[in-house]
């Protein structure tokens, strides 16, 4: 069972920073499988109910993303971890400190116990 992948959904709100840096660092990762969505009606790519259907873990960059996915996805996350990494909107896309950032709150999740 080691070989199975667990599959992540990174959210953020439009999708162009903190969500796609979170999949970038993780996308060669053997452990996952890694995506990225936004909240927002114009993000790069819109979360939809398949994206939570896919994954395993739901990883929000702040509560707003939670509360959204609540809202809106309810019945699709009802039995599916949805953890808020607490990423604030201040950094660029692959900014070290984003990595480091995200790095620190994602491992203690995936890392085997």
């Amino acid at each position: 069972m080691a070989d199975v992948k667990i599959k992540l959904l990174f959210v953020c709100s439009r999708n162009q920073w903190r969500s796609p840096t979170a999949e970038k660092t993780y996308h060669k990762d053997p452990r996952v499988d890694a995506r990225s969505r936004g909240t927002a009606r114009g993000a790069v790519r819109t979360l939809a109910a398949g994206d939570l259907q896919w994954a395993d873990m739901v990883l929000v960059m702040e509560q707003k993303h939670r509360r959204y996915i609540a809202s809106h996805f309810g019945q699709l996350v009802q039995h599916k971890p949805v953890h808020v990494l607490d990423i604030p909107d201040d950094y660029q896309y692959m900014d070290d400190e984003l990595v480091d950032a995200i790095r620190t709150a994602v491992e203690p999740l995936i890392s085997p116990r």
